[in-house]
């Protein structure tokens, strides 16, 4: 077994591209920004990605892990053999790491190498579950209609992406919301709303377009438009959109949430597999 860095998304994603996508759903993440990244290896931020592949003996990839700085690594399945290989390669090579995410055998062993080598702190701050749809199931009896986002969506938008961040994702460097925003609305997937009575009551969009997939979400319902089953028919309408183009949608789930994985079972989502997100945080930070 070794541990290979790769400099050209390209020349890494045609490698590793065959071993992602026997498992498209579980590895949608990693698929999801090939096409950014070999467009611009910047794309997500000024310092240079870091793009790794374990390989056996035979040259067959058996492990990847990816970084698109400032966001955090991301671990592909590989057996739990590979993980401290892969840790100590990339604390040689001095990776500077604030979160590490992956399936929960894999982001624990990780996190656990990790500590030991660097003598960061880790701590899960989510646990998540990965959905797949290839067909929908309509709610019934909710009232109003998905539209597209227009221009004049724009300070709805950032104010409740805003909270959506801060509810979901404190810390994440998505958080740029208005860049986040206008990076939907110029294209680097979508956004749309559900409308009801000439009032926007849900967000939601897509983006990481896989092979065969798209990722749905964000998706959000302020708190006092709550209950009334808009994140469900809008949830619903986008994937069915969606799938008329794409094979199958894609979608996280926080476990702490016990309403969203039953909502999105009842329109079509299977659950696919669980990921842990740590984050390190200094020896010795309060």
């Amino acid at each position: 077994m070794r541990i290979e860095r790769y400099e050209d998304p390209a020349h890494f994603f045609a490698l590793v591209a065959p071993f992602l996508e026997r498992r498209e759903a579980e590895h949608n993440l990693q698929l999801g920004f090939r096409a950014r990244l070999e467009a611009d290896r910047h794309a997500f931020g000024a310092a240079d990605p870091l793009l790794y592949a374990g390989l056996d003996d035979a040259g067959n990839v058996t492990a990847v892990a990816t970084q698109t700085p400032p966001f955090g690594l991301v671990l592909s399945e590989m057996d739990d053999r590979v993980v401290p290989a892969l840790a100590d390669r990339l604390a040689a090579d001095g990776a500077e790491l604030p979160t590490a995410s992956g399936p929960v055998d894999v982001a624990r062993s990780f996190a656990e190498r990790w500590s030991t080598l660097t003598g960061a702190i880790p701590s899960v701050q989510t646990e998540e579950r990965i959905y797949e749809a290839d067909s929908v199931v309509h709610p019934r009896g909710v009232s109003g209609a998905m539209r597209a986002y227009a221009a004049t969506d724009r300070p709805l938008a950032i104010e409740w992406m805003s909270a959506f961040f801060a509810e979901a994702m404190p810390g994440s460097p998505e958080a740029q919301v208005e860049r986040f925003v206008d990076g939907r609305a110029a294209g680097i997937g979508s956004l749309v709303v559900w409308e009801d009575a000439d009032r926007v009551v849900s967000l939601a969009g897509h983006a990481g377009e896989t092979p065969n997939g798209s990722r749905v979400g964000p998706v959000y319902t302020p708190p006092e438009l709550r209950g009334h089953g808009y994140a469900s028919a809008l949830t619903a309408a986008l994937t069915e959109q969606l799938l008329q183009r794409r094979r199958f949608c894609f979608l996280y789930t926080d476990l702490s949430n016990p309403t969203s994985n039953s909502i999105y079972q009842r329109i079509g989502y299977r659950p696919v597999t669980d990921i842990t997100l740590y984050r390190f945080g200094a020896a010795g930070a309060s």
